[in-house]
Order: C-alpha cells, then sequence, then structure tokens
C-alpha cells in the first residue's frame, strides 16, 4: 500500500501532535506501507528548525518526508481568533496543488490526513481519501459531504464516531482506533526511583504527583494546581511540559506555591524517565470542553499505563473508553477537593496502588503504535 500522509503542521513541536504524526508514519512504514510525509514550512524555534524530525524524535528513518515552500503568516496570529489559520492553510493548499499536478501514479496512493479543511482540495485528486478524526468543528453539516465522500474515517474516540454517526455518516464507514504508545520505552528505564529522582533534581524524600501535556484550560491543570492546597507537605506535584508562554503563565500562578514545581518542556523521549520518578500521575482534564469530554484520545494517558504507575484521572466519556475502576482511580473533573481525594486514597492503600498500576499495564498492551498502524491498514484496504 501507497500513503501519502499530508499534514499542516509545525514539525518537528513541542506539542502532542507532532509525535503522533511522526510515530504513524514510522509504524505504519513498519506494517509495509510505502509512505510520505507531506508538510509545509512552518515558522519554527531556531533549535527545532535545525533539527530533523526523525532525529528529533528518535524514530527510524524509513519514510520520506517532502517539505513544500510555503509562506507562514505568523504576523497573522494576533489578530481576529482564526484568522491566522485560514491563511495559513490556504497558502499550504497552493503549495500543495503544484505538488499534486506533477505527482506521478497519483491514483497508487491513499492520501491520509487529519485536517478537515483540507478534504475537499484532496477529494479533487483522488477518491482515496482518509480523514483521522481528532476533533470536529462547530459547522459539522458543512464538512457533511466531504466526509461522505471520504474512502474511511478513523475516529480516536467512540464519543466522534456516535457524533459523525448522529449527523448521517454509516457506520461501516468510520474505525475508532484511540491513540498509543511505544512500549519499548518504557523497558528501557533501569534506574530505580531513587536514582532517577537524583538524576532529575526531583527530592526523594517527597510524594511526587506528576503531570505531562500541555497546559491548556480543557486539560485541567489549574484543578490539579488549586488540589495541590488540600495535600501535605510531603506531596509535590511536578508538571511537566507546555508552551513558553504557558509555562511562564503557570510559573507565575504558582510561585507562592511550595509543593508545585513547573519542570517546563521537555523532548518525548525524555518522558519516560519523569514518569519512573513518581508515585502518582494525574490526568486531571476538564468536563468544561467537548473536545476534553468526548474527542479527546490523550498520549500521556497510553504512556502514563505503559509506565506502570497508579493514575488518578477525570471521570469524563472520553477518558473512560480506556480507564475503568480497575486500572485507575476515576475523579469528578474540575473539582480540586475530589482529585485531592483521589489522590490520597492512592497514598494510603498500596494495596490498591499495586492493583490499579498492574491492570493499566496489561491492559496498554493492546495500545501500541504497532497495532495501531496494522489495524488501520487492515481498515483502509477493505473496498481499496
Amino acid at each position: 500500500m501507497k500513503i501519502i500522509y499530508i499534514a499542516n503542521a509545525r514539525i518537528p513541536t513541542e506539542k502532542a501532535h507532532g509525535w503522533q504524526i511522526i510515530k504513524m508514519c514510522e509504524s505504519f512504514s513498519d506494517s509495509g506501507a510505502d509512505l510520505e510525509l507531506v508538510l509545509p514550512t512552518r515558522i519554527n524555534t531556531k533549535k527545532l528548525k535545525e533539527t530533523n524530525p526523525c532525529d528529533y524524535y528518535k524514530v527510524r528513518d524509513n519514510f520520506k518526508i517532502t517539505t513544500l515552500k510555503t509562506f507562514d503568516p505568523i504576523f497573522l496570529v494576533d489578530f481576529v481568533s482564526g484568522f491566522y489559520i485560514k491563511f495559513q492553510i490556504l497558502f499550504f493548499i497552493f503549495g500543495l496543488l503544484f505538488y499534486l499536478l506533477f505527482k506521478k501514479h497519483k491514483s497508487d496512493y491513499i492520501f491520509y490526513c487529519r485536517d478537515e479543511q483540507l478534504l475537499p482540495f484532496l477529494q479533487m485528486f483522488s477518491k482515496k481519501v482518509v480523514w483521522e478524526a481528532h476533533n470536529l468543528p462547530k459547522n459539522k453539516k458543512s464538512y457533511l459531504k466531504y466526509w461522505q465522500k471520504c474512502h474511511k474515517i478513523v475516529a480516536i474516540t467512540k464519543g466522534l464516531k456516535n457524533e459523525l454517526m448522529a449527523i448521517g455518516l454509516p457506520t461501516d464507514k468510520i474505525m475508532v482506533s484511540p491513540d498509543a504508545v511505544d512500549l519499548n520505552q518504557f523497558l528501557s528505564t533501569s534506574e530505580s526511583k531513587d536514582e532517577l529522582r537524583k538524576k532529575l533534581n526531583l527530592p526523594i524524600d517527597k510524594n511526587i504527583i506528576l503531570y505531562t501535556g500541555h497546559l491548556y484550560k480543557w486539560k485541567g491543570v489549574e484543578t490539579l494546581i488549586e488540589a495541590s492546597s488540600f495535600l501535605s507537605d510531603q506531596e509535590l506535584v511536578v508538571i511537566v511540559g507546555g508552551t513558553a508562554k504557558d509555562i511562564l503563565d503557570f510559573k507565575n500562578k504558582t510561585k507562592s506555591l511550595k509543593n508545585v514545581v513547573i519542570v517546563g518542556h521537555l523532548p518525548q523521549h525524555e518522558i519516560p524517565a519523569y514518569l519512573a520518578s513518581a508515585d502518582i500521575l494525574v490526568l486531571p482534564n476538564s468536563a468544561k470542553s467537548d473536545i476534553s469530554k468526548t474527542y479527546t484520545s490523550p498520549l500521556k494517558l497510553f504512556e502514563y499505563m505503559a509506565a506502570q504507575k497508579p493514575i488518578v484521572a477525570s471521570a469524563l466519556p472520553s477518558i473512560t473508553e480506556i480507564l475503568n475502576a480497575n486500572n485507575a482511580i476515576l475523579v469528578e473533573p474540575d473539582n480540586p477537593q475530589k482529585l485531592a481525594e483521589g489522590l490520597k486514597l492512592i497514598l494510603q492503600n498500596k494495596l490498591l496502588s499495586d492493583k490499579i498500576s498492574k491492570q493499566s499495564y496489561n491492559d496498554v498492551q493492546a495500545y501500541s503504535w504497532h497495532k495501531r498502524a496494522k489495524s488501520i491498514i487492515d481498515f483502509i484496504s477493505l473496498n481499496f
């Protein structure tokens, strides 16, 4: 199978979607696909701009990367919300137009993308367009005819599939495929928890409660910070991740709190060591947005499970597609006191902690990138 994965993304990036795209490209290739990743040029930090994506993400260079020269109107970001992305994607489409016009044997390829805005354009060139749904726009009905024309749709949650079916898409067109994890990353950490803490400059004598990922409001990190006030001085909340602006904002918010540490963004390959150094891993997603409540399939969730640590998470439909009472402690979202109670329950009950940690690790074996890629290839091969 030949796949052109078209991603309107800044890669490398500090955001999770970059890791997801690259790991899927590597895994599609491992599963026998001849894959080409097509990207726009985007304004990036100097460090990321000068780094090869495969080197940055520590993946095999087993697929082709084509970067199309694209004007990036980054100066529009501070104008009307959404103004920038509309123009940026338009410039990317101009680049794609020339790329596809001169692409030989286009009919041999499946076009694979995550951006619904690209579907009308891509469907002008091929009937074999696959859309991987990570979110739904507000104007769902405007995209219905393009989703209907897709060869297949891969939804990362059941909630996404249910909403697509509710507006008229047939069930056999849509596959549910949650995100995944590189299990091998979590087999290479041989150092003890104390050794890792010394190496990471974390205290040995504290109960470390760790969150990794971005600091967007719907991620619920503010709830975790508020929950820290219900914890003792023996607990330390450590937050890893975020953009430069969000990191600065959160450092300002937490500068008076002695039991909260903001580490900042780290390359993905450094995350397993932090997870292994923790006592509890937290997924405090908010119930106040659809992306959090229904659409998200957090990469950190599968990493938490692979780390063999107890998880405390918000009881949301998107989360409970994977987690349950046997493999995690589920708490009321947006409630700092309930979150703190869930954390204390783990700290006070080692048998429960060990039980759910073991079960979550057993459960995550079904969610490797290779298995995900293989199942998607099998699905999109139908009627191909």
